[in-house]
């Protein structure tokens, strides 16, 4: 697209900038048990450090929040914005969709509506950007933001494809190498005039519902609607967070920009004040190297005499004792372990992962599965998150089976689930309270990562 001279690009007072951060995703692929935004990457959420990339100079007229319905979750983003008055005119926060397209199009008409309530004239451009992009630089907001001063109607960050791509048919065979030098993987955040995304949602709305769902993006909408569709520089630090793996590359990522910001600052202090380093990212780091730990409880009845089980605890098998009755095996000691793990990930709690509603949906295989089984899988969890499993530790109160003669057999038994050192240590409550009566046993279990 031929650019206009630079006496025609418009100046402040003809334009306005809107920026929409869709952070309304659920994050099932992710496997955190709540919506992706929310999901703490270091000791800041997901989409903490996508507001990080906001600065006063992208002179943002206003920025919209498209939030996930869960109303805990909501409040608990809503928070992330308080602080961001100083860096654009508005802040305005919306409740995303079932879809995508649902959530980006609640974030355009928050856009309509306030530009109608501050009497907007002239150009409106709109960028549109995906909080699971958390590490993107300004620098790209900035590329984007001028493509569109420029003339450009539709915007689109990429970088060029460096793996080799085949196009398959159905029996999963090659039928072509697809030439790469062609070929960019779009990121975002995308740019577009205010009147193209009002277009390009009345033509999805006219679209079949098949062939609306085939449109994924609203680059994608505009290039169905026959707008030119620019390509400016993206970066490589703009990936997108879906799987844990991908979690686990951002941390790496925010730990090497921590190394050469230490490096920067050492070499400053040996060549004097005088000396600066810029950077693209001003990122709040955590210390990966620094301890978290969490703690986890478990409690179990013992099951009524006339509905006999068997015991199962700190992952034995123990015969001729009166069981237990509850979830899984109800294993307090695994359970409690389990538990402590999820608690220092920050990845909620037993409930979340292995819960009534999880198990009788997308994790129907841990359905009656014993607490050894849970402990290898909550263990498996946390490190597919970034996270090495120091320790943990569980002491449960009751007043049996006598475990003294079994300590090391169930320690090495869970250490052997976790893939981990677990210790476990017993003890009673003097007859007092409810495990003093007999009527059942509680864990509670401290667990180390890094």
């Amino acid at each position: 697209m031929t650019q206009r001279p630079d006496d025609a690009v418009p100046s402040r007072m003809d334009r306005r900038r809107a920026l929409v951060i869709v952070a309304a995703g659920s994050g099932t692929r992710l496997g955190h048990g709540m919506p992706k935004a929310a999901v703490k990457i270091t000791d800041r959420t997901v989409l903490d450090h996508a507001l990080d990339a906001i600065t006063a100079d992208l002179a943002l007229d206003l920025l919209v929040l498209v939030l996930p319905q869960d109303t805990d979750s909501q409040q608990h983003l809503v928070a992330a914005s308080e602080n961001l008055n100083h860096r654009c005119g508005a802040v305005v926060t919306v409740t995303g969709g079932a879809t995508r397209t649902e959530s980006v199009g609640s974030g355009v008409r928050a856009v309509e509506q306030h530009a109608e309530l501050e009497s907007w004239t002239g150009a409106v451009h709109v960028l549109i950007h995906d909080a699971a992009r958390a590490l993107t630089p300004g620098s790209v907001f900035e590329r984007v933001l001028s493509a569109l001063d420029a003339g450009a109607e539709s915007v689109i960050p990429a970088l060029p494809v460096t793996d080799t791509i085949k196009r398959v048919d159905g029996s999963e065979r090659v039928t072509e190498t697809v030439p790469r030098q062609d070929l960019r993987a779009v990121q975002t955040p995308q740019g577009f005039t205010l009147e193209l995304l009002q277009r390009a949602f009345t033509h999805i709305r006219d679209l079949s519902k098949r062939d609306a769902a085939a449109l994924t993006d609203e680059a994608m909408i505009a290039e169905d609607l026959g707008a030119a569709v620019t390509v400016v520089e993206g970066h490589p630090h703009a990936l997108k967070i879906t799987t844990s793996i991908d979690l686990t590359t951002v941390r790496a990522v925010i730990a090497e920009l921590a190394d050469h910001s230490e490096d920067d600052a050492a070499q400053e202090r040996s060549l004097g004040p005088t000396t600066t380093s810029v950077r693209e990212h001003d990122l709040s780091i955590l210390e990966l190297a620094v301890p978290r730990v969490g703690i986890g409880h478990d409690i179990h009845a013992f099951a009524p005499a006339e509905e006999p089980t068997e015991l199962w605890l700190a992952g034995l098998h123990w015969p001729g004792e009166r069981g237990l009755s509850g979830h899984s095996d109800a294993d307090p000691v695994a359970h409690a372990a389990c538990a402590a793990l999820f608690s220092a990930a920050g990845m909620g709690d037993l409930g979340t992962h292995f819960g009534a509603d999880t198990i009788g949906t997308s994790r129907a295989q841990y359905k009656g599965a014993g607490g050894v089984v849970l402990l290898a899988e909550a263990a498996r969890i946390v490190r597919e998150a970034g996270f090495r499993i120091g320790s943990v530790t569980v002491q449960f109160i009751g007043n049996r089976p006598k475990f003294a003669t079994r300590r090391e057999e169930a320690q090495q038994v869970l250490s052997e689930a976790a893939s981990a050192p677990v210790a476990v240590s017993a003890t009673t409550s003097d007859g007092l309270g409810f495990t003093g009566r007999g009527e059942g046993i509680m864990a509670t279990a401290t667990a180390v990562l890094y």
